[in-house]
């Protein structure tokens, strides 16, 4: 992702110990982050680009306008393949990495959030 903006992770969402009182914060904070580019890559090594749409409470994620990026094996002139899909459901057991472009506030932020978690 080309950005001027720092990437930040998004903190698991599911999980047996957000189900707190915590939760309202969780809440507030995905919700600053709709609309926002979101970089998600997958246990099988692709990874997916698109605008965050909405999360669930299992930790699926909808992106909109999404584009799939995977390796390509063979001899080409872009090591990347890449295909449009549009809008898509990414499973919370494939999910590996997210990044979203934030600024440095909202990344410390969601760095706080996690720490809580610990």
């Amino acid at each position: 992702m080309n950005t001027t903006e720092p990437e930040t992770y998004l903190p698991e969402v599911g999980s047996s110990n957000q189900l707190g009182t915590n939760n309202s914060n969780y809440v507030s904070h995905v919700k600053k982050l709709l609309h926002r580019r979101m970089l998600v890559g997958i246990s099988d090594g692709r990874f997916f680009l698109g605008t965050f749409y909405c999360i669930d409470k299992q930790g699926n994620i909808i992106l909109q306008d999404a584009v799939e990026y995977r390796s390509t094996r063979r001899s080409a002139p872009s090591p990347m393949e890449q295909r449009v899909l549009g809008l898509i459901l990414i499973p919370s057991s494939c999910r590996k990495t997210c990044h979203v472009d934030c600024s440095i506030d909202e990344q410390l932020s969601l760095m706080s959030l996690g720490e809580q978690n610990s």
